[in-house]
This record gives structure tokens, C-alpha cells and sequence, in this order.
């Protein structure tokens, strides 16, 4: 297959499984996995650009909430630099494990599972009566986005998960979910590129390109997508996909050793 095409369907993964509650590493660990893929596309480089794609679907999608917030909104832009720092000190202090023993199929099938029952138990118990945010609820969604950084636990699913379970409605804890991680995004693709810059490695830029194009547009449409679902429908489609996904990768890791 053209390293074009490949790059392009990447992209598409990592757009849309950034933003939906399924997981975006396991994806974009499990399919150069399955299909065999080496070399630029599955290189510390393209993984920055493909989320930068989805950094700037987050900005596409909410800049004038980023405007009200950086220019009026004191309280909540508090409680999104609150809420960044939990994942912020994480993803410095645990980078290194998480981008080598925890990238793993067996971690990625545990956690799929796990979160999955997680999030099943937030919509049973879950009140979905607030459309604001406390400073505890900042806490508690930040602490959730910190957990996220371990593959196949998906950070808009641990954080929706965690803003339904502080009683928040789910297309709120959807919105608060992205708005947390733009800084997130932006912080980890910064810490991405400053270790790529020591790897001194020629590159395609055309997949790059690509990629970032691909992963935008198809994220802008996973965000609005999701935020139209919540509105009407639980978080159980996607729990489903997230068991069924978990059990196709132990299969094939088993039948793969």
C-alpha cells in the first residue's frame, strides 16, 4: 500500500478516535501492528503531526469558547490550567514508560475493558444535572486525564466518565472533556517534538502533511458528532465497541505468539 494512503488513514483514525471515547493509541498502536507498518509512520514525528491535526480540530471547533474564556472567563480558564496539571506533571514524569512497556496489547485489552465497565457504571449512577463546573469537578476530571496517558484508556472516555460521575450532563462533560484537552494536546505534541528534534532523523514531510490535513478534518467532525450524540443517547455504543475491540486484539496477540 502507497505510504500516502497510509498516512492518510492514520490521520483518519487518529481524528476520529481522539475525540470519541475509544481510544486513540490503542488505534494507532494496534493497526500498524496488525498490518505490519514500520518506518516514518510509525515514528515519534508522524505521531506529532497527526496531533497537531487534532489540536487544530480542538481550536476549529472552540475558538470563540477559547476567546470567552482567555479574555473573560477568569474562573473557568482557572479551572482548565487546574485541571491541566495533574496530566501535565504525569506525562513529564511517566513519559518514557508510557511510550515503551505500557504500549502493549495486553495493557490496551485491560484497559479497554476496564474503562469500559467503568464508564458503564457512570451512566447507571450518573445524575447528568449540571451544565457548569465546580473547582472539585476540575480536580477530579483532571486526575482523570492524568490516567489517560496509559494506552487504551481514552481521554475524552475517562474524563466524560469522570464529569458524569460529579453529576455533570454528558454533552457538558463532553465540552469540558475537549476544552481540557487542548492544552493537554498542545503540551504533549511540545514535548513529542522537543525529544524528535535529539533524534536529528530526515523525514517524509508529505505524510506528514497529509496526516495533520486527514486527522483535522475528520477530528472536526468526531467532535461535533459526539457532542450532537450525548445529547440524546448514552455512552453505551461506544462501551460495546471498546469490548469487542479488546477482544479481537487478545485473539490476535495469541494467535500472533
Amino acid at each position: 500500500m502507497d505510504e500516502i494512503i497510509k498516512a492518510i488513514i492514520l490521520g483518519v483514525i487518529q481524528g476520529i478516535t481522539e475525540f470519541l471515547p475509544i481510544s486513540s493509541t490503542a488505534h494507532l498502536v494496534i493497526t500498524p501492528w496488525i498490518f505490519g507498518w514500520s518506518g516514518e509512520l510509525n515514528s515519534l514525528s508522524f505521531d506529532i503531526a497527526v496531533h497537531l491535526g487534532t489540536l487544530i480540530s480542538l481550536i476549529y471547533c472552540f475558538w470563540k469558547d477559547w476567546i470567552e474564556i482567555l479574555f473573560k472567563d477568569t474562573r473557568m480558564l482557572g479551572f482548565l490550567i487546574i485541571g491541566t496539571i495533574p496530566a501535565g506533571i504525569a506525562g513529564v514524569a511517566f513519559h518514557d514508560l508510557i511510550e515503551t512497556s505500557l504500549r502493549n496489547p495486553l495493557v490496551i485489552v485491560f484497559t479497554l475493558v476496564a474503562v469500559g465497565f467503568l464508564m458503564l457504571y457512570a451512566e447507571k449512577i450518573g445524575k447528568r444535572q449540571r451544565s457548569f463546573v465546580t473547582l472539585f469537578d476540575a480536580i477530579v476530571i483532571g486526575l482523570a486525564q492524568a490516567i489517560a496517558l496509559i494506552p487504551g484508556v481514552s481521554r475524552s472516555g475517562i474524563t466524560i466518565t469522570a464529569g458524569l460521575l460529579r453529576g455533570l450532563t454528558r454533552d457538558y462533560a463532553a465540552k469540558f472533556s475537549f476544552l481540557l484537552s487542548t492544552p493537554a494536546i498542545a503540551g504533549a505534541a511540545f514535548l513529542d517534538f522537543h525529544k524528535s528534534l535529539k533524534l536529528n532523523y530526515s523525514h517524509d514531510y508529505s505524510l506528514f502533511i497529509v496526516g495533520i490535513i486527514s486527522a483535522a478534518i475528520t477530528g472536526i467532525i468526531a467532535i461535533k458528532f459526539l457532542l450532537s450524540f450525548l445529547r440524546k443517547y448514552p455512552l453505551n455504543l461506544f462501551i460495546y465497541y471498546r469490548w469487542i475491540l479488546a477482544g479481537v486484539i487478545f485473539l490476535l496477540y495469541f494467535l500472533r505468539s
